[in-house]
């Protein structure tokens, strides 16, 4: 089994493009996802993943400007042309001399030890691999946000940014809900989209900083632990399938609002929900710095790379906008209208 260190990590990931490319004709199957000044094709077996490209994204409409195109190919042995991932061969691994050493090869990638999951993406040509032990040797929460990380790459080098957080918004005007889980961001999304406000995302999002703030659809994936899941009363609307690998349950936008996802939302506000306890919601100024904190943190950690972009992004984020800490209170249906309340009346 071959491994890969530091110094031959560069030719490593250009090996697996090459091989990937190579084999391009001996995929089962082909998926293609048309997102925002984006169209994907992915290049796949059967299977999960398969599955999850069928459904967890919102795909831009075709009225949008015309996108480029990329390829990713989602390989493992098996798969003509097709070697085993290597391992890992230095003593010690970095995320940041991973991502630094590929970076000024002019590549991406990203290393989950546990697997030997691989995945390099070249955001000059828009082409990745996703290198995998076996069709099913990929990380639980890879089938919830598919291709995540090559987003995240490919948007990085437009200047733009996947968020961690969620939407919600009417008549074209939007907050940005940010905290750490548990804080009530999921379900405050879904009890919004119940009472007929507008949602572009719960867990990722795509920000762009060029004219003002706005956030733009990828996926379509919802999640609620099964407390939520009961007091949000979707015991009765939906079909309860297997619990997620964190104990939830996922669904998505069209379950719970059959009407079509916005394109676009201007946001407004930077809004950090947390659990009150009380009966009735309300939205207070907060800080900037408290509010970064709130949305920062996971929107680093979770995307592979970019760093210190990504801070001075967030940053500049937090700058544009004004910054409120939401007490939810208990009803769905209250918490929806305070919050189309703030909306209404301008944010203030």
């Amino acid at each position: 089994m071959p491994r890969v260190t530091l110094e031959t990590l560069p030719d490593y990931a250009r090996y697996l493009i090459a091989a990937a490319e190579g084999a391009a004709a001996c995929y089962p199957t082909m998926r293609k996802v048309r997102l925002p000044w984006l169209e994907l094709s992915a290049h796949l077996g059967h299977g999960v993943l398969a599955d999850a490209l069928d459904h967890a994204f919102v795909e831009a409409g075709h009225d949008q400007p015309a996108p480029s195109t990329g390829r990713i190919f989602i390989a493992h042995p098996g798969i003509d042309g097709i070697p085993e991932p290597a391992h890992w061969g230095d003593a010690h691994f970095t995320e940041h001399g991973f991502a630094k050493q590929l970076a000024e090869a002019g590549l991406r990638g990203h290393h989950f030890h546990d697997l030997d999951f691989w995945q390099v993406y070249d955001p000059h040509r828009r082409v990745g691999v996703q290198l995998m032990a076996s069709a099913d040797a990929f990380p639980p929460w890879e089938p919830g946000a598919p291709l995540r990380a090559f987003l995240h790459w490919e948007y990085a080098a437009r200047g733009m940014r996947l968020t961690h957080a969620g939407t919600l918004g009417i008549d074209g005007k939007g907050i940005l809900l940010a905290g750490s889980g548990g804080a009530g961001k999921s379900g405050t999304v879904v009890a919004g989209l119940l009472n007929g406000l507008d949602s572009v995302g719960d867990d990722y999002v795509l920000i762009d900083l060029t004219d003002g703030v706005t956030a733009r659809p990828l996926f379509s994936t919802l999640k609620q632990d099964t407390e939520g899941f009961a007091r949000l009363g979707l015991r009765q609307r939906l079909t309860q399938g297997p619990l997620n690998w964190q104990g939830k349950h996922t669904f998505h936008i069209h379950d719970v609002a059959p009407r079509p996802v916005p394109a676009m939302l201007d946001i407004v506000a930077l809004v950090v929900p947390h659990i009150s306890g009380g009966g009735a919601s309300s939205i207070m100024p907060m800080s900037r710095k408290d509010a970064m904190i709130a949305l920062a943190p996971s929107g680093i950690a979770q995307m592979p790379g970019e760093r210190e972009s990504g801070f001075r992004f967030f940053s500049e984020l937090a700058r544009h906008l004004p910054c409120f800490r939401l007490s939810l209170g208990t009803d769905p249906a209250e918490i929806a209208g305070t919050i189309e309340d703030f909306l209404t009346r301008g944010a203030r």
